[in-house]
C-alpha cells in the first residue's frame, strides 16, 4: 500500500546520459592515473640517470650545456624533425606525407608529431581545416548512405533465402561488423606490424586510436628514419582512414541505437519522456526562428 502511494520518480533521459558520460570520464581518468603515473615516474627517473651517466662519461660537458642540447632535440622533434639518423632522412613533407597530413587535418585526428612551422603554412592550415572538416563530414555521411544502400540490397538478397525478416536483419548487421572489422581493423594492423616492425597489438592500437580520431601520436606510420617506405605508403594509409571512418561511424551509430533500445526496453517510461523532450526542443527551435 505504502509503495503504491509513492509518486513515480521521473528521470530525464538527458540527465541519465550526462551522468553516465561524466562518470565514464571520471572513472577512466582514475584508471589511467593508476596505470600510467608510476611508469611516468620511472621513465623520468631513468632519464635523469642517463643524463648523469652521460655527464660522467663526457666530462667536457657540464649540466647547462647538456640541458641546452636536450632543448635543441625537443625543438627539432616539435618541428617534425626526427633527431635520430642524419640529414639524409626522408622528408616529412613529400607529396605522400603531405597527403597523409591533409587527411589527418580534415578528419581531426591530429597526431601531433607533425605540424606547419611557417606562418604561411599555419594560416593555410586554419582555412584548410575550416572548409575541409565540413567537407569531410559531408563526404563521410554520403559514404555512410552508400554503405546503408548496399546493406539494404544484401538484406533483400538474404530475405529470399531466409524468410524471417528479424533474423535477416541481425545476420546482416553481424556480417557488416565482421567483414568491416576484418577489412579495417585486422588486415591493416597486420600490414602495419610487418612494415613498421610492430607487434600486432601495437598495430591494432594504432588503427583504433586513429579511426576513433583520438590520435595520440605515440605510434605513427612512415616515420622510422631507418626504414625505406614505398612512395604511396602513407597515401594509401590516408585512403584507409577515410573509408574506415565511414564504416566505424555506422558501427558506433548502431551501437548507440542498440544501447538506447535496451534502455527503453528495460525502462518503458524513458521512451515517452524522451519524446516529450524532443517535442519541447522542437518547440523552442520554432520559437527561436520567429
Amino acid at each position: 500500500m505504502f509503495m503504491a502511494s509513492l509518486p513515480q520518480l521521473k528521470i530525464s533521459w538527458t540527465a541519465i546520459l550526462a551522468l553516465a558520460y561524466f562518470t565514464y570520464l571520471l572513472v577512466g581518468a582514475a584508471i589511467f592515473q593508476i596505470l600510467e603515473r608510476e611508469a611516468e615516474s620511472n621513465n623520468r627517473h631513468h632519464f635523469q640517470l642517463e643524463k648523469l651517466h652521460f655527464l660522467t662519461n663526457y666530462t667536457c660537458l657540464d649540466g647547462p650545456a647538456l640541458e641546452k642540447f636536450v632543448q635543441v632535440i625537443l625543438h627539432a622533434w616539435e618541428k617534425g624533425v626526427n633527431p635520430s639518423g642524419n640529414s639524409t632522412n626522408p622528408s616529412n613533407w613529400d607529396y605522400s606525407s603531405s597527403f597523409f597530413f591533409a587527411g589527418t587535418v580534415v578528419t581531426t585526428i591530429g597526431y601531433g608529431n607533425l605540424s606547419p612551422s611557417t606562418v604561411c603554412g599555419q594560416v593555410f592550415c586554419v582555412f584548410y581545416a575550416l572548409f575541409g572538416i565540413p567537407l569531410n563530414l559531408a563526404f563521410l555521411k554520403q559514404l555512410g548512405k552508400c554503405l546503408i544502400i548496399h546493406l539494404g540490397r544484401l538484406e533483400k538478397g538474404m530475405v529470399s533465402v531466409v524468410p524471417h525478416k528479424q533474423t535477416v536483419e541481425v545476420l546482416t548487421v553481424i556480417l557488416f561488423v565482421l567483414s568491416g572489422s576484418l577489412l579495417f581493423l585486422i588486415i591493416p594492423p597486420l600490414l602495419f606490424s610487418y612494415v613498421e616492425g610492430w607487434t600486432f597489438g601495437e598495430g591494432f592500437y594504432f588503427a583504433f586510436i586513429t579511426l576513433s580520431t583520438i590520435g595520440f601520436g605515440d605510434y605513427v606510420i612512415g616515420t622510422d628514419p631507418h626504414k625505406e617506405y614505398i612512395s604511396l605508403y602513407r597515401s594509401l594509409a590516408g585512403v584507409w582512414i577515410i573509408l574506415a571512418l565511414a564504416w566505424l561511424a555506422l558501427v558506433l551509430n548502431m551501437g548507440a541505437r542498440i544501447m538506447e533500445y535496451l534502455v527503453v526496453f528495460t525502462h518503458p517510461g524513458f521512451k515517452r519522456q524522451q519524446e516529450d523532450e524532443d517535442v519541447s526542443s522542437t518547440k523552442l527551435e520554432d520559437i527561436s526562428k520567429i
